[in-house]
């Protein structure tokens, strides 16, 4: 399968707006990434990033060419308070990778990081035709773990003792979301045809098998 429409430069929602990043936000990420408090959530290293690796981070996969990776901003007063992304994007499979960083702490626990994945989930599977978004999230931050699950992501597994910090071992988490399962979450209308769908073919599935046939 392949994307339906190129991915916007632009998404408008009640508290938030998307946009494509500016080179000028390489000072923002600057500061964000270098500060040891945002690196701890993000980072698999232990300590922020270098201004070189966040400068070369910034040129390849934030305003690089084939990034889908958008600047997120108060709607109301237009402030940068951080970024959001798919990576890995299969159109032959429907699926891509996500994530978010909101660089502003004073925004952190205020809903702007659970809207602005909300509204990337919306565009993926309405307009860009993916199946399946996947993430994943350390979890010692709870915070945004229940952020994802409000927005629908299901844990779909755990690394165990994957990552290291503050002394101990802890785990990473595996989530991810369907697009018949936000759809059923966001437009039940739509929900059930495709349900059908599933169900029709998950029958004739078990009936091979039950009759003992082969795909062999």
């Amino acid at each position: 399968m392949t994307p339906r429409t190129p991915p916007a430069e632009r998404i408008v929602g009640e508290r938030v707006l998307l946009r494509r990043h500016a080179p000028a936000n390489l000072a923002t990420f600057q500061r964000w990434y270098g500060d040891p408090e945002v690196a701890r959530l993000t980072r698999y290293q232990d300590g922020p990033m270098r201004p070189d690796e966040i400068e070369r981070f910034f040129a390849a996969r934030v305003i690089g060419p084939d990034t889908f990776t958008m600047a997120i901003h108060v709607l109301a007063t237009d402030r940068l308070i951080g970024s959001c992304a798919f990576s890995q994007m299969d159109g032959d499979n429907g699926s891509a990778l996500y994530h978010i960083t909101i660089g502003e702490k004073d925004f952190w626990g205020r809903g702007y990081g659970t809207e602005a994945t909300d509204l990337m989930l919306e565009h993926a599977f309405t307009q860009l035709g993916l199946h399946r978004i996947a993430l994943s999230v350390f979890s010692f931050n709870e915070r945004a773990v229940r952020s994802y699950q409000k927005s629908g992501f299901l844990v779909e597994g755990r690394a165990r003792e994957a990552i290291w910090r503050g002394g101990r071992f802890w785990d990473e988490i595996s989530m991810s979301v369907l697009d018949h399962e936000w759809r059923r979450r966001h437009r039940p209308e739509h929900a059930g045809r495709g349900d059908a769908r599933r169900e029709v073919a998950e029958d004739h599935a078990e009936g091979l098998a039950a009759g003992g046939g082969s795909l062999r």
